[in-house]
């Protein structure tokens, strides 16, 4: 056998990295996680995240605040009684982080509870993002909560 000298060492180092970093790329799986943002205008909308601050911190200042609840029917959003369908206009996300394809947005009436449930059937199992967003009497609220649905 030839003697081993330093640059069959640097060659043999170099060869090894070179494994290593294409064992990186084609052994461990890719993709497994799936993250997508979660809009497609988000540029334009950090933008405008101040009023999101604003409408977030008023909604936290709130005495009575909109709560949620779950059941097999879907996910109930219930206001406080003084929200009616003349005074308040609201909007919701269900935001899905690891499928854009799942998501939900959609304006809404209270109903006489002054309530509204989103279906069942609509709903897949994961965790969502509820974004509910509501103006009563011109004044903006929003608040999000983390929801699990299984």
């Amino acid at each position: 056998m030839k003697n081993f000298s330093w640059g069959h060492g640097v060659v043999i180092a170099l060869l090894a990295f070179i494994v290593f970093i294409l064992s990186m790329m084609f052994l461990f799986p890719n993709g497994q996680k799936n993250s997508e943002m979660v809009t497609d205008n988000y540029y334009e909308e950090e933008l405008k995240y101040q009023d999101v601050i604003d409408a977030k911190k008023k909604a936290d200042d709130l005495q009575e605040k909109p709560t949620y609840s779950q059941d097999t029917k879907g996910i109930t959003i219930t206001f406080p009684k003084e929200y009616n369908n003349s005074n308040t206009t609201v909007k919701f996300v269900l935001n899905r982080t690891d499928d854009q394809n799942l998501d939900i947005k959609k304006s809404v009436q209270l109903d006489a509870a002054q309530s509204f449930t989103i279906p069942a059937q609509v709903l897949k199992v994961g965790n969502y993002t509820l974004r509910l967003s509501w103006t009563k009497d011109k004044t903006d609220y929003r608040m999000d909560y983390d929801v699990i649905w299984k």
